[in-house]
């Protein structure tokens, strides 16, 4: 019996991820999966379970109330009620009782002051699709003027910094997300850095000097120069992948050497107004 090669079985996985994430509007069953899959439906159940690390089912559920999460945090007129229906539930209650038990909080309060760290626990699972015939290229990017929110400590907390510099870029009128790029800048690896020592910039581009401000956010020019560049296509709780491809498929292999600059994502679009299968980063790996 021929078997499969584990490149063709992980590209069968990335093709139903994909599927999802574009599809979470309608009904996603084991019948609808295991045919993108290309397995029969008994063979994918337990197939994905392995792959993924929890059910089908589950795996929907979760990439439903992680969108919904993130419309709770960053679309603050948007109705629960609304949320609730693109979530699939049909009654507010049950996606309140739904989202009580992955989160800890109630829609309501997370809206209010989302738990990041307990959030971020849910979800160190649903980062394992494969990279496959990822594109590089080495492109000359200009240096450009950021505000600058340092984040300092558990990654986790992220989106926390995150939502903190969306309320500056509102109050200043400094880095309008219309006509103002969005950049972060990331000094360490979540994976081998201890929470508290994790940095991480959140950017956006400016025309001159911020001013002092509650919120802390603070002026520092991106440098331009010679960048190797893939993009990542989908929710960039998925980055790591795009940047592990660079480090260490492509750049050994390359005869390039590094700048002394880390890496910079430069997002193309954003979460609060793009499906998640529509958003798009751009990962930079600063170059000689």
């Amino acid at each position: 019996m021929t078997r499969s090669h584990p490149d063709a079985y992980a590209a069968r996985f990335a093709r139903v991820l994909d599927f999802i994430d574009a599809h979470l509007d309608e009904p996603l069953n084991s019948d609808v999966l295991s045919g993108v899959a290309h397995f029969s439906k008994f063979h994918f159940h337990r197939q994905f379970c392995s792959y993924v690390g929890t059910t089908p089912t589950r795996y929907v559920q979760l990439a439903r109330l992680r969108r919904a999460s993130y419309r709770l945090a960053f679309n603050p007129l948007e109705r629960i009620t609304e949320i609730a229906a693109q979530a699939g539930f049909e009654r507010p209650e049950s996606f309140s009782r739904a989202f009580r038990e992955v989160f800890g909080q109630s829609p309501s309060a997370f809206r209010k002051e989302p738990d990041w760290s307990s959030w971020s626990a849910q979800f160190h699972w649903i980062s394992r699709k494969e990279i496959a015939n990822m594109q590089v290229k080495i492109n000359e990017v200009p240096a450009v003027t950021v505000a600058v929110l340092e984040h300092r400590g558990d990654p986790a907390l992220l989106n926390g910094s995150v939502q903190r510099f969306i309320a500056w870029r509102k109050e200043s009128g400094l880095s309008p997300v219309g006509s103002s790029q969005t950049y972060g800048v990331a000094y360490d690896d979540p994976q081998t850095t201890s929470p508290e020592r994790f940095r991480f910039d959140i950017c956006g581009e400016v025309q001159g000097p911020v001013p002092e401000n509650r919120h802390g956010v603070i002026t520092r020019t991106i440098p331009g120069g010679r960048c190797a560049t893939v993009r990542h296509r989908g929710s960039p709780d998925h980055i790591a992948g795009a940047v592990y491809h660079l480090y260490r498929n492509w750049l050994p292999h390359s005869g390039e050497e590094l700048r002394d600059f880390p890496i910079v994502f430069h997002y193309l679009n954003l979460r609060a107004d793009t499906p998640e299968h529509e958003l798009l980063t751009d990962v930079l790996l600063p170059i000689r």
